[in-house]
């Protein structure tokens, strides 16, 4: 019995020896911990425990200290070819289109001038409606009038759909579907939709969601209220994470949605400097994005949570200069510039992410550095989101209807 253990120990040895010896010739090769990128939520919360709280409301004297202490050069390197997940930057990942790299091949086109007439819509806004001047000499019409576009290319369908059959020579049907759901019609030639692998992307992106409004954003941040939240459509799942996180974080609700400032339209009796136009009855759009600046963070949860479905609720909490604390596509951060928002499915549970958040809005720099993409220049994949957004549907939907040849192409 003693000689077998003997035995078995030392060919435990000779195996861990044999084991060490493969490794370092680099036939065996583990992941080291020190290879792999720290999560930038662990990085900061390091660097918050070893500072004094430092409440703040001063956004720009935010920006001062962060200048000063981390600066665009150390934020352009630490992104440097990755994106805010800490994953590398990936054009092929699959999540948008590659719509401004030049792929476009001009021989492709077998129109040099394409017309829309946009038959059933819903919030596409009138102001789209124009002549545009598009690659490879492509001129495009898009418009809502028949009386413009009495002979279209295409006609496009949003709310209703479109006809069954589709003779030679009439105009090619596009169907377009932004929502959760994104379901084809089964009568479009083209199909427009929020995914890469749609005939034609079209993400939330970009200005022409919000138009009309009151971009007159506070340099000051409320200290005592850190979130900003607004839901009038009342979905029981997002209903209660959003009621679990609010009750651990001071924050204002102004939709109908668990509104804890007194009523609707409140808004405005908290930031009078946001309305739009005295002479005029505010609408809830016009000052969305003022009420939002004043706010450190502003809640976004997509009312389902699908791959590429990152909505308007996200943009505009970026565009009011808030950090936006963000639940929904599981695939975001291929939407969104480098550390730009709170990735609330990154934490184990709402207790340690309100935690997070504190220590962010009592920190002027690490706050600061949820801003440094847009005041350094460094957009990760965002460049693409833009330029797959709603503000360059109609080019790309004409060159679409081009490459198709347009009402010369075959029946269908």
């Amino acid at each position: 019995m003693q000689l077998k253990s003997v035995n078995t120990f030392a060919i435990t040895i000779m195996l861990g020896f044999t084991l060490i010896i493969l490794f370092f010739s680099g036939f065996l090769d583990f992941p080291l911990h020190t290879s792999s990128i720290p999560s930038t939520k662990n990085q900061i919360l390091t660097t918050i425990s070893v500072s004094e709280p430092d409440p703040f409301s001063n956004l720009l004297g935010a920006f001062k200290k962060w200048d000063s202490q981390v600066g665009c050069a150390q934020f352009r390197g630490k992104h440097k070819g990755l994106l805010g997940n800490g994953l590398l930057l990936d054009s092929s990942s699959g999540s948008l289109q590659n719509v401004d790299d030049g792929e476009l091949k001009c021989n492709e086109l077998k129109m040099d001038h394409v017309s829309v007439l946009v038959k059933g819509w819903t919030w596409i806004p009138d102001n789209l409606d124009n002549l545009y001047s598009c690659r490879c000499g492509l001129s495009c019409l898009w418009t809502k009038s028949s009386v413009v576009a009495d002979k279209p290319d295409a006609l496009l369908f949003e709310t209703s759909t479109p006809p069954v059959e589709r003779r030679r020579g009439d105009p090619l049907r596009v169907y377009m579907d932004l929502e959760a759901g994104r379901k084809k019609s089964g009568y479009e030639d083209i199909f427009i939709g929020y995914h890469a692998k749609d005939d034609v992307q079209s993400t939330y992106a970009g200005t022409l969601f919000h138009n009309n409004r009151n971009y007159r954003l506070s340099p000051y941040k409320n200290n005592d209220t850190l979130v900003y939240w607004s839901s009038s459509r009342c979905l029981p799942q997002r209903n209660q994470l959003a009621k679990r996180l609010l009750s651990l974080l001071p924050s204002h609700s102004f939709g109908k949605c668990l509104n804890n400032v007194g009523g609707l339209d409140k808004a405005l009796s908290f930031y009078p400097e946001c309305i739009k136009d005295s002479k005029e009855a505010p609408k809830w759009w016009d000052h969305l994005h003022c009420a939002m600046s004043h706010y450190k963070f502003v809640l976004a949860i997509e009312n389902t949570k699908t791959e590429s479905y990152v909505t308007e609720k996200l943009f505009y909490a970026l565009d009011s200069g808030a950090v936006p604390i963000y639940f929904g596509a599981p695939n975001v951060w291929d939407f969104v510039p480098p550390h730009s928002i709170i990735d609330g499915s990154k934490f184990s549970s709402l207790e340690e992410l309100a935690s997070y958040v504190k220590a962010i809005a009592n920190n002027p720099v690490a706050y600061a550095e949820y801003h440094a993409w847009r005041r350094c220049g460094v957009m990760g994949n965002y460049r693409k989101t833009r330029a797959a957004s709603l503000d360059t549907l109609p080019c790309r939907l004409c060159e679409a209807i081009s490459k198709r040849n347009g009402r010369n192409a075959k029946a269908s």
